[in-house]
């Protein structure tokens, strides 16, 4: 262990977050192992957590969960009607859960299902005025939290972030098709 914390080798454990200190705690009880990926790791799974439970806030006041939420946006984004199998991979949902949150969301008069002309067992799915609107006025106060939260980051280290970030999003999603 070097003055400042670090094993040679490693890079500094910052001492301002809980993984830092969950690093530590490995790094005292088993040396020999290699802890850098749970600083990565770790980050991005706390962040993650902290971030849902944030800005699942704009979403509590209309009454939407944000799986709810997630479904709606696809249907707003896309600006078609979607099959629940399209909801599924736009959402990475089960088509059980897209089922049953579709559900909710037609009593809620926030979208309308329909069978297609050409084949009858094909469901399609839209946004109701209602669900768009809902969409519209949402989607700025969750644009405006995640600007905040990303406030201590110059443009530079958000592009950088995004940059890595998405890098390491294309490896994950690449390594985890080949395994399915």
């Amino acid at each position: 262990m070097t003055d400042n914390g670090t094993r040679p080798g490693q890079g500094p454990v910052d001492a301002a977050d809980i993984v830092a200190a969950v690093v530590r705690q490995w790094r005292t009880v088993l040396p020999e192992l290699d802890t850098d990926p749970m600083e990565l790791i770790g980050r991005i799974n706390r962040s993650a957590a902290l971030l849902r439970q944030a800005e699942d806030a704009p979403l509590r006041r209309p009454g939407l969960t944000r799986p709810e939420f997630e479904l709606l946006g696809a249907l707003r984004r896309t600006g078609r009607e979607l099959t629940p199998g399209d909801l599924a991979r736009e959402t990475f949902s089960s088509g059980a859960a897209v089922t049953k949150r579709l559900k909710q969301l037609t009593e809620r008069e926030l979208v309308e299902r329909r069978a297609d002309a050409r084949d009858r067992r094909v469901v399609l799915v839209r946004l109701t005025e209602a669900g768009r609107e809902l969409v519209d006025a949402v989607l700025p106060e969750q644009l405006s939290f995640e600007a905040d939260v990303l406030s201590g980051l110059d443009a530079q280290e958000r592009h950088l972030l995004a940059e890595l970030l998405g890098k390491l999003l294309t490896q994950l999603e690449g390594r985890l098709a080949a395994r399915l």
